[in-house]
């Protein structure tokens, strides 16, 4: 049984920004989304609100950086990259500042569709020098993701989960390190965010169908070990699948196209993620199922891979959990 954790974002934030005064909290008008409402309530003194004014806000952020903070700015990542891109460039990652952008609703995470998903936010942030990028795939993860924002010297760029989130790990994030949840030796399944929960799901059919599966979930996405996934990518027999929340341009499956191509690696890379689409909105299930990124889809594709049908039906994967899209722990839709 899944231990499912209620905001664990707004816990883990508290705890961190209370024991270290130099942490503002900077929200774009997005207070209650981004599960800072009852932060700016009982500490309002290491508090700001810019309003729905994102080149402002991170253009301000560069001059509290400047000045000895490190501020913490709350907002959908879809605002953090593409109404302010200069300013992120200027202010931010070309002086190496010190600020945390926390951006939530990664990907196809809301119904709110192409203006509120961040569906190609990695591809622009990898190509930004300076930039670390984080992406937390659990409540674990969510709970750890200041304390690991905070550890880089320069600017960070955050994958965030909100509202209800499944427990997967049981250690903090590690910056730079991958995790290895399973090292079977025919395929190579590489995942980040929610597709790690969707991989997971397979992995016993997988298995069951004579497929053994090495299965790494990534939380670090830049800086990146490259040497360290060569390792992984030759113990594997046929190649390598990935499974991203995100365009396949850009995201990890380009950075394990790169990897392998920089390294003269001849094995087979499937990429799986958004195809050169916008997602409409809906639920995450059903954008999951609609657009390929779900439990069935990387069977299919650890078949494409291997040139076989697995014979692998939905009654073999382990149950969908569902989520409500509106509920106490996430009022808003949004």
């Amino acid at each position: 049984m899944v231990e499912i954790v209620n905001r664990p974002y707004e816990k883990a934030f508290e705890r961190y920004a209370r024991a270290n005064p130099e942490v503002l909290c900077l929200s774009a008008d997005l207070t209650s989304s981004c599960e800072i409402d009852k932060f700016r309530d009982k500490y309002p003194e290491q508090f700001l609100s810019l309003g729905m004014a994102e080149q402002n806000m991170l253009s301000f952020a560069g001059g509290l950086g400047l000045a000895g903070f490190r501020p913490f700015i709350h907002t959908f990542g879809v605002f953090l990259y593409r109404r302010p891109y200069d300013q992120l460039m200027a202010s931010i990652a070309y002086p190496r500042r010190k600020v945390r952008l926390m951006g939530f609703l990664p990907g196809i995470t809301t119904p709110g569709g192409m203006t509120h998903q961040a569906i190609e936010d990695i591809a622009v942030m990898r190509s930004i020098p300076n930039m670390t990028i984080l992406e937390t795939g659990d409540a674990t993860e969510v709970e750890s993701i200041c304390e690991a924002a905070d550890s880089i010297d320069g600017p960070v760029y955050c994958r965030v989960l909100r509202g209800t989130v499944p427990r997967l790990f049981d250690t903090p994030i590690e910056v730079g390190r991958m995790r290895e949840l399973s090292l079977g030796d025919d395929v190579l399944i590489v995942t980040s965010g929610i597709t790690t929960e969707e991989a997971l799901r397979a992995k016993g059919a997988l298995e069951g169908a004579g497929v053994s599966v090495r299965h790494l979930h990534l939380n670090t996405i830049k800086p990146f070990d490259a040497e360290a996934m060569l390792d992984h990518i030759g113990s594997v027999r046929h190649g390598v699948v990935t499974l991203e929340n995100h365009v396949t341009e850009g995201g990890i499956g380009s950075l394990l196209a790169e990897i392998m191509a920089d390294n003269g690696v001849g094995k087979k890379l499937v990429r799986l993620g958004l195809k050169d689409t916008y997602a409409h909105g809906g639920s995450r299930p059903y954008l999951m199922k609609y657009y390929g990124l779900d439990a069935t889809a990387l069977v299919d594709g650890v078949g494409r891979l291997l040139g076989r049908d697995l014979g692998i039906g939905e009654e073999q994967l382990a149950a969908t959990r569902v989520e409500a899209v509106h509920s106490k722990e996430k009022a808003e839709a949004l």
